[in-house]
């Protein structure tokens, strides 16, 4: 599938370009003022966009948080919008957070906003939705779409392996929230869209060819990584919501996350945490007919064929020296085991998890979860 032809259909500008050279980008700006939103990390990766519109006619106006790494959280995104009152545009330098943070406030704002890509590290870049930190807790807000999302293949390449490994394990939990989605629709009567998934089926095609050339560090695994992150973005943009990418390994990542914040301590990446989250939904979908059978489980085991074992994820993590095991992540056993038992409280969403806690299967299975992945 060509992404730009995909992208144009979403009406998001997806344009590759190097030093700061986006001609399209640059000609839809020019004469504009331009908020470009950097952190510690990007204000170095953000000097020849700046350069580049300041030299086609376009103001550039800065925000720079001045943390490593800043939490998409209510004072952020205020921030965001306060800064882009005086702009016509909003461009965030950087991924994840940044990224977030941008789509909300111009959401907010009700301007357009972009995002210069730093890192293939999460599939939030077009999605419609943003998760939020409020009060402590991770929140899905909606967002505006990005318009522009800028792709400069060297600086993608040189972005350190666990960030391109995070984007490879949210790509690979499409495997398991997709299913769960399915379960949902076969158990619960839940609203199954086709074509949202099949678009995320083929993110998740695009990552498996990607890895091999990931692992050796080509540049072109690196793109069509980014190529899949994209496209399981515009799912979210076909669903509405973010079913179609989000399911119980989305929500053990929460909860983790939840946690890392209440203890005041550097949160790990988003896609190692719901890498580690998928080897659990891997596990629990294999191991599901060692548990009393319950009304529709022959629908729910012939999905659970089609699946991977939790090692096929681990192995890809691992040589993309991303961690393996929840322990490396900083948090105790205690709280995993938490996380087992009440993560699926999170979102009003049916999961495989769902399914282990409300059948009471999860007393049972939690002992040999932690074994296997703490």
């Amino acid at each position: 599938m060509d992404i730009r032809l995909l992208s144009q259909k979403f009406g998001v500008n997806a344009e590759a370009g190097e030093k700061g050279n986006f001609p399209r980008f640059l000609q839809s700006v020019k004469g504009k003022r331009v908020l470009v939103v950097t952190d510690e990390n990007t204000l170095p990766l953000s000097r020849d966009v700046v350069s580049a519109l300041r030299e086609n006619g376009a103001t550039a106006l800065p925000l720079s948080f001045p943390e490593r790494e800043p939490v998409a959280d209510e004072k952020t995104v205020e921030a965001a919008r306060k800064a882009g009152e005086s702009a016509d545009y909003l461009l965030a330098v950087g991924a994840g957070t940044l990224n977030d943070v941008c789509k909300r406030a111009g959401f907010l704002l009700n301007k357009p906003s972009g995002v210069f890509a730093t890192a293939p590290s999460m599939d939030g870049f077009t999605s419609g939705v943003t998760p939020l930190i409020e009060n402590g807790f991770k929140i899905t807000r909606s967002a505006q779409v990005a318009k522009d999302v800028l792709i400069d293949r060297s600086v993608l390449k040189a972005a350190p392996r666990p960030m391109i490994g995070a984007g490879v394990g949210d790509i690979l939990a499409k495997y398991c929230c997709l299913t769960d989605w399915r379960i949902s629709s076969y158990l619960t009567g839940e609203e199954y869209n086709k074509e949202a998934a099949d678009l995320m089926y083929e993110a998740v095609r695009a990552c498996d060819k990607s890895v091999p050339a990931l692992i050796d560090g080509e540049e072109s695994g690196v793109m069509r990584l980014m190529e899949a992150l994209l496209i399981s973005g515009y799912a979210m943009v076909i669903a509405g919501n973010s079913r179609p990418a989000s399911g119980a390994e989305h929500h053990m990542s929460h909860f983790l996350e939840m946690d890392f914040l209440r203890r005041g301590e550097r949160i790990p990446l988003h896609g190692i945490k719901v890498g580690l989250g998928t080897a659990v939904s891997l596990w629990l979908y294999r191991h599901l007919k060692e548990f009393p059978a319950f009304g529709g489980c022959e629908k729910v085991y012939a999905e659970a064929e089609k699946l991977p074992e939790p090692q096929y994820v681990l192995q890809i993590l691992g040589s993309l020296g991303c961690p393996t095991r929840f322990s490396e992540l900083g948090v105790s056993r205690e709280t995993v085991r938490r996380m087992l038992f009440e993560a699926y409280k999170i979102r009003d969403r049916f999961t495989i998890l769902t399914l282990y806690c409300t059948k009471g299967f999860m007393d049972e299975a939690a002992p040999a979860i932690l074994d296997a992945f703490y």
